[in-house]
């Protein structure tokens, strides 16, 4: 059983893996010898190669002394052989000082992230944009014609969105100046959730003197969400570096496939529940994603949370099964860290 291995066979199939992900050949007895540094013969190499892959933790992809791992035994390399590395002192400064500069809105952060993420792993960097209502900066009604009107909100992180509202009654310039001068008051700072509640209540309390079709103007221009402000987007960056391990023809066309699937939304919810139950970074290898099942590739996801210990987003890398998985835990973990640092301002 994989769960008896002694201690040599491990040390030897953590040799063949690393050695796999650095060259992303089929590994020898010979080249195990070479670069191991065991106190073993290659005839005892041969033996414990084939007894891992009698394991099913290794296969032999044509015929040659070569070994690669399977997807059990990458598994078994990450939960129980993998030496997690650390990041330089350089490299968190370089995270620090890109995702935190002065005056960048959070669009901006979070496209320095993904590139980062990026450079720094050679895999496809991805980030979850939190699911964020900004505040208001401003709301204006703009008379189309008499019985239609168009919402603009403009909110604190420069986001303009527009919504045309209809009513059954003729409306005049001074209602509509009335409306958005109560509501840009009443929103200002606040996000239309945190103060829809309050101007509700003053509505119909009669606290406010309003006509009724100011009332109605103020409450339907805030009765619904504007466009993806609580939805949360997918950025990625550096899909190129996943056609650098293609192959053949067929490994391109899962390549595409999948690169259409990160641009649309529901991707965005299901790599988010992936995230949902973890604490710190979690690996998905090869088919343990079924987004991932046909492209032959892996992804490593760190969820962030907000200040009520709630995630809302995370970050990640997508790339071939041979990532660097030592290397990217802690840039993952060390950069959702920041990312949550930067929430909390």
């Amino acid at each position: 059983m994989i769960e008896e291995l002694n201690e040599r066979s491990q040390q030897i199939l953590r040799h063949i893996i690393d050695i796999y992900m650095a060259t992303g050949e089929p590994v020898g007895s010979k080249t195990i010898l070479d670069k191991s540094g065991l106190d073993v013969s290659a005839a005892t190499i041969r033996n414990v190669m084939a007894q891992l892959e009698g394991e099913g933790l290794l296969f032999s992809p044509h015929i040659s002394a070569g070994r690669l791992p399977t997807q059990t035994g990458l598994r078994f390399y990450v939960d129980g052989l993998m030496e997690i590395g650390d990041l330089t002192a350089e490299e968190q400064q370089e995270i620090e000082s890109r995702c935190l500069a002065a005056g960048r809105s959070m669009n901006s952060v979070m496209e320095q992230a993904t590139t980062l993420l990026s450079g720094l792993s050679l895999g496809a960097g991805l980030v979850i944009a939190p699911k964020k209502e900004a505040p208001v900066k401003q709301i204006q009604f703009v008379q189309i014609d008499s019985k239609q009107v168009l919402i603009v909100l403009v909110t604190a992180d420069g986001m303009v969105e527009n919504r045309l509202m209809h009513t059954d009654r003729i409306i005049s310039p001074s209602t509509l100046i009335e409306a958005s001068n109560y509501l840009s008051a009443k929103l200002r700072g606040k996000t239309l959730g945190e103060a829809r509640a309050t101007i509700d209540k003053e509505i119909k309390s009669g606290k406010e003197r309003l006509d009724k079709l100011t009332e109605d103007l103020i409450s339907k221009g805030i009765a619904l969400p504007f466009g993806h402000g609580n939805q949360g987007h997918i950025i990625v960056r550096g899909q190129s570096n996943l056609l650098n391990d293609i192959r053949a023809i067929e490994d391109l066309e899962k390549a595409q496939k999948l690169m259409a699937m990160l641009e649309e939304q529901e991707t965005m919810a299901e790599l988010l529940g992936s995230a949902q139950n973890a604490e710190g970074v979690q690996i998905f290898i090869g088919t343990e994603n079924k987004m991932f099942e046909h492209s032959g590739w892996s992804m490593a996801i760190s969820p962030y949370k907000s200040q009520q210990n709630e995630i809302i987003g995370a970050i990640g890398v997508i790339g071939p099964n041979r990532l660097n998985y030592s290397r990217i835990i802690p840039l993952l973990d060390y950069t959702s860290r920041v990312v949550e640092k930067l929430l909390s301002n």
